[in-house]
């Protein structure tokens, strides 16, 4: 093992914001594309900002697809890196990792309601879950993202805009939230120091 958090490098824009966020919790941590990296690591967390097909591709070129489905340990997917957690997205009509059952689609507009949702959005738990430890009921987090997985077996948290979907997921060591916590203040900090203090 040789890091205790690695982000995983599929040229996300939000590498360098997660990475700042987990120095601030005097946390190791590594960025690599490199598919053994991603094996060792104790916690590896899978980012992404942008479209589903060029960032499977991504994963895909580097061997990071196999690296990530075989992984034990625990996996967190932000915001575009939750949705790869499924099967399959509508966007660029993809296939994605599949260590989660379920389809990830584009959020409905409706009178009021635009996409991409963007801002702070209230989180509402389904279920008690270790990544939730010591957060208030009703908190905020802060979203940005026009295509989101509705609410199934594995939701843990459900956010509205035009649609119920899924806020949070989590199924035995790959868990992942829609929103960014790097931007989400002291809950999203809390958010990445409950899932580094998960068993590796």
């Amino acid at each position: 093992m040789n890091t205790e958090v690695l982000i995983v490098d599929n040229g996300g824009a939000n590498i360098a914001s997660i990475a700042f966020a987990l120095a601030r919790l005097k946390r190791c941590v590594r960025v690599s594309s490199d598919a053994q990296d991603v094996m060792d690591a104790s916690h590896v967390i899978l980012p992404g900002v942008g479209s589903a097909g060029p960032a499977m591709a991504r994963l895909q070129r580097r061997g990071l697809d196999i690296a990530l489905r075989a992984r034990t340990r625990p996996v967190l997917g932000i915001c575009l890196g939750m949705q790869l957690l499924f099967e399959h997205s509508a966007e660029s009509d993809s296939a994605c990792l599949g260590t989660l059952q379920g389809r990830v689609e584009r959020l409905p507009t409706a009178p009021g309601i635009y996409v991409p949702h963007m801002g702070w959005n209230q989180l509402h738990w389904l279920s008690p879950h270790p990544l939730f430890e010591g957060i208030p009921l009703g908190s905020h987090a802060y979203f940005v993202h026009s295509y989101a997985a509705g609410i199934g077996p594995y939701t843990t948290a459900r956010c509205e805009h035009g649609m119920a979907f899924s806020a949070a997921v989590s199924r035995q060591q790959w868990h992942g939230v829609q929103f960014h916590p790097e931007r989400s203040g002291a809950l999203g900090a809390r958010i990445l120091q409950n899932f580094l203090a998960m068993a590796a």
